[in-house]
């Protein structure tokens, strides 16, 4: 029961369904001659006020430019400035140091593990070259 009181008294916005409800209802049979007209002269008016907050707004934008120019501000500046700013708001997150801790410990395990390998590469060279030095200069070994 007080759901349906409240029904009309919802201050709560439609939802999506709503508005399909609302927009798909037929209320031009419900109006009289006088309120047509009336909502006619309201919609002409809000396209007039439409129209015109447009107009201010393109001339504000248009003064922007303008005082932006007299700074010296220009979009590769504002565009740098932000980016600047997106880098170092990304930088602070708790996600972007997690990675960077974790890349940067991989990074150091790849290292020490490369290391290891071009050190046991250039323990066998240097096997193999004293192998074959060791084998040069003992020719009568050779022979044998």
């Amino acid at each position: 029961m007080e759901a349906q009181a409240r029904g009309l008294l919802e201050t709560e916005p439609l939802q999506g369904r709503d508005e399909d409800t609302v927009a798909s209802a037929d209320f031009s049979s419900m109006l009289s001659e006088e309120e047509r007209e009336e909502l006619k002269a309201e919609l002409v008016q809000l396209e007039d006020e439409i129209t015109t907050l447009r107009q201010v707004l393109s001339a504000k934008e248009r003064h922007l430019v303008e005082i932006k120019q007299k700074l010296g501000m220009n979009l590769m500046n504002e565009l740098k400035q932000n980016f600047s700013k997106s880098w170092h708001d990304m930088q602070t997150t708790t996600a972007y140091k997690k990675t960077h801790e974790t890349l940067s410990h991989a990074g150091q395990k790849a290292t020490a593990a490369f290391s290891n390998v071009g050190t046991a590469i250039s323990k066998k060279f240097g096997d193999m070259s004293y192998s074959i030095r060791h084998s040069i200069s003992m020719p009568a070994m050779r022979r044998k």
